[in-house]
């Protein structure tokens, strides 16, 4: 009898150290985050961008809209900054052709900012695949609309 019960409760207690372990991995499993690009319904570019960030573990919620400069002016985005689509990931905007790895290493870091820009549309950058491959920067734009370099290609 005494065996049964030891038995029992090494069972229970592997069950249970079990059961917390599934817990932590599950919890700890990164989920895609989910990010909403606002654009133009006929944009090539932007699909390709939408892809790119597809293929880099983002949740991708798109929505095609005629008028996108409502958007960039809703979230700040000043127009020496702007580019063909915007996105907006939590409490940042994305603006343009910004690569997943910088949008990600934004955020892990949470920087004090309103979002990340590639301005214009460089070729190379993602989604303006081509020819030849332009160099640009990504900047970060603070709340007072100051502009820091981020990364640059």
């Amino acid at each position: 009898m005494k065996n049964k019960v030891r038995h029992f409760i090494a069972a229970i207690a592997v069950f249970s150290i079990s059961l917390s372990m599934s817990y932590v991995f599950l919890s700890n499993t990164a989920t895609a985050e989910e990010i909403t690009v606002y654009k133009s319904p006929t944009c090539g570019c932007c699909n390709k961008w939408v892809k790119h960030l597809e293929g880099q573990g983002f949740d991708v919620k798109t929505q095609n809209i005629q008028n996108i400069n409502q958007i960039k002016n809703e979230h700040g985005v000043q127009q020496q900054f702007q580019s063909c689509h915007t996105a907006i990931i939590g409490k940042y905007f994305i603006e343009g052709h910004v690569p997943a790895n910088d949008i990600k290493k934004l955020l892990k870091e949470q920087p004090d900012i309103k979002g990340l820009a590639v301005p214009g549309m460089p070729m190379g950058s993602p989604g303006m695949e081509g020819h030849r491959k332009d160099r640009y920067d990504v900047v970060a734009i603070d709340k007072n609309n100051k502009v820091s370099v981020y990364s640059n290609y």
